[in-house]
């Protein structure tokens, strides 16, 4: 598989989350400046935890930035250039995490050329003697970013959570080593819009909510055995969107009468059925840009123009008089006029999802044709 190349990927045999995080960083410096100088002052904190460690140095989950440069420096481990890089790193990612002012790229590119003489630092330092370490380039932007803020930030804290559970106080089994920690660890790379921002559970059963669905509504239609469950609790605004779940789906539905935990089961296990009918979904939609959908559960049909201008009489379409007429009364004349999700069609007199999928069966043989 392909690996996209980047500056730091020098870093990766000490220590892939350092390697992984400043990627990111670097990734949004044009996009994210505000974002990537209050994370870039926790990616040198990182890397003064993991001196202060080697050298064995008195250090607690206390200890803050400041106190740390101050004790390296104290002690004689920093030369006056790190110290002022490392100064300038925090007072500018102090800023950026208090300051509501617009933060520029120059400002980001200031602050990214003071971590390049902290790595080059600390590799030089506390590295194996075969590292190579590059001369220093400025970042080009990107064409294409495709990670929203929310999903960076996720990516970013999740990175910074591996390497603080690494980079433990040296009373705790810090090891002794003369060289960088060597971190094993799996590149944070998850398609943009998976990336999960929450999670929800049943008892011990867990499902993880991807960051394209965190408000996605929850069409009843789609969960058939839920369906007037998760009408009634969209009644007390309980679950109308996937934000509006409670973490934990026990006990929801006391919210509402004649509802017991047996629905409650019922209903996680179709969200997990509808969370991956809609990654499936969205995988569709990538590799087919510009198109427009008809979807029928995991199923669909790409809508081309002939197919859109058929009229939706009983001459095209067979067995489905009910849903026809109904159609026609709501001025739906033609295919084009469908709804993206055929199975919200089930909301009309009796009109069951069987006939729905009659209708879907149809649009397939004439999408063939």
């Amino acid at each position: 598989m392909y690996q996209e190349s980047y500056f730091y990927q020098f870093l990766e045999p000490i220590s892939k989350e350092l390697a992984y995080l400043a990627k990111e960083l670097e990734k949004s410096i044009f996009t994210f400046p505000r974002v990537m100088l209050t994370h870039s002052r926790v990616f040198i904190e990182h890397i003064l935890r993991l001196v202060i460690n080697l050298e064995k140095l008195p250090l607690d989950s206390q200890t803050t930035l400041i106190d740390q440069i101050q004790l390296l420096h104290g002690n004689g481990y920093l030369t006056e250039e790190i110290t002022d890089a490392l100064h300038y790193v925090r007072k500018i990612g102090n800023q950026a995490a208090h300051d509501a002012r617009k933060f520029r790229y120059s400002e980001a590119l200031l602050a990214w050329e003071a971590v390049y003489k902290i790595v080059k630092w600390y590799a030089e330092v506390y590295c194996p003697l075969n590292i190579q370490i590059p001369e220093y380039q400025d970042p080009t932007p990107k064409q294409k970013e495709d990670d929203d803020i929310q999903v960076l930030i996720l990516k970013l804290e999740a990175l910074e959570k591996k390497l603080s559970n690494v980079i433990s106080p040296q009373e705790n089994d810090t090891p002794d080593e003369d060289v960088a920690t060597t971190i094993e660890t799996k590149e944070i790379s998850i398609e943009p819009g998976l990336y999960p921002i929450r999670t929800i559970q049943f008892k011990s059963q867990k499902v993880e909510i991807p960051f394209f669905l965190r408000d996605a509504f929850l069409l009843p239609q789609r969960f058939p055995k839920s369906e007037l469950f998760l009408i009634r609790l969209g009644a007390e605004q309980q679950a109308r969107i996937m934000s509006e779940l409670p973490n934990n789906l026990e006990g929801i539905s006391k919210h509402v009468k004649r509802f017991n935990e047996k629905n409650e089961e019922i209903l996680f296990e179709e969200l997990k059925y509808y969370i991956q009918e809609e990654i499936t979904r969205r995988k569709i939609i990538m590799e087919h840009p510009g198109e427009l959908f008809i979807f029928f559960k995991t199923d669909y049909i790409i809508l081309t123009e002939n197919l859109s201008s058929i009229e939706l009489k009983e001459e095209n379409f067979s067995g489905i008089p009910n849903l026809l007429r109904q159609l026609q009364e709501d001025q739906i004349e033609k295919v084009g006029q469908l709804p993206k999700e055929l199975v919200i069609l089930a909301k009309y007199d009796r009109v069951g999802i069987g006939t729905v999928e009659k209708l879907f069966e149809q649009l397939k043989k004439l999408q063939n044709r």
